[in-house]
């Protein structure tokens, strides 16, 4: 299997993880048409939403497939209110990643990551590992670890 850099990471900082892969098509690459995919709850699979600000910078969120960032809140805990959702012709240029396979670990730059704090009600959760059809089930406070995350509610 080809090694993504969320991968490469994970492995480098010693960071106890499983892959996960995952029959995909075009159609269905939201988180969760991913939770079915992998058979589990959608709770469990967390998207990663990047916005961006009026002054160029990025702020990536990390939250639960059947949630949306609430905007008002996600503005308010980054202090920027001209924060928009990064268009998708953007993100690959952006963060090195697609939609679909888009991980909060490993972005071309690192950006101020946001991780919705109902993660630690779970015992673990899947991220996208970098690719369409990857994942990488982790356990929440790795998660926050590797990404240097901050826990919040923004949902």
């Amino acid at each position: 299997m080809k090694k993504t850099n969320a991968i490469r990471i994970l492995e480098r900082e010693a960071i106890d993880f499983e892959i996960v892969t995952y029959e995909w098509d075009e159609e269905h690459l939201d988180a969760i048409s991913a939770s079915g995919y992998l058979g589990v709850e959608a709770h469990h699979v967390y998207k990663t939403i990047v916005c961006e600000d009026g002054q160029g910078g990025h702020h990536v969120f990390c939250l639960p497939a059947e949630f949306s960032v609430n905007l008002k809140k996600a503005r308010s805990l980054t202090g920027r209110w001209d924060l928009v959702p990064l268009k998708l012709a953007k993100l690959k240029e952006v963060t090195g990643y697609i939609r679909g396979g888009c991980s909060p670990i490993g972005m071309k730059s690192p950006f101020p990551t946001y991780i919705e704090e109902l993660s630690q009600l779970e015992q673990y959760i899947f991220v996208s590992a970098g690719e369409r059809g990857l994942q990488v089930k982790i356990r929440p406070s790795d998660l926050v670890r590797v990404c240097k995350g901050i826990l919040a509610d923004f949902t």
